[in-house]
């Protein structure tokens, strides 16, 4: 089993709208991955300054060989608002990728939320 960790922003850096776009995971040629669990933490402090203000919010998709990431097309969680010190947990569902398939999140740069990247994506796989 393996795990693998990332930080999502979600503000896009200057003249890169698609910056707050991340692949968590990406399966490699000749590999199939077996999905265990997916968390994703608002990490930011209930004991630091205004949690109330640091919501956060998020889309999940699952890119079937390269796609890439829509709303329209691959999205599997929409907008989904994680106050702070709250974790998503996405363990019910089994799904498995294959090669070139990938789990992406955005930060939802769209999003009204005040949030300032706190997220953070782990991802528990397995190689079959």
């Amino acid at each position: 089993m393996a795990i693998k960790s990332t930080a999502i922003d979600n503000t896009a850096a200057p003249g890169d709208p698609e910056s707050y776009r991340h692949t968590v995971l990406d399966v490699p040629a000749g590999k199939q991955y077996a999905i265990t669990t997916l968390m994703v933490c608002n990490s930011y402090s209930l004991n630091s300054v205004s949690p109330e203000n640091e919501t956060e919010s998020f889309n999940m998709f699952l890119s079937n060989n390269g796609a890439g990431a829509s709303v329209t097309g691959n999205v599997v969680v929409r907008q989904l608002s994680l106050p702070a010190g709250e974790t998503f947990t996405f363990d019910t569902e089994r799904v498995v990728l294959d090669e070139f398939d990938a789990i992406i999140i955005d930060g939802d740069a769209n999003s009204s939320e005040s949030g300032t990247g706190n997220l953070v994506v782990t991802v528990s796989y397995l190689e079959i």
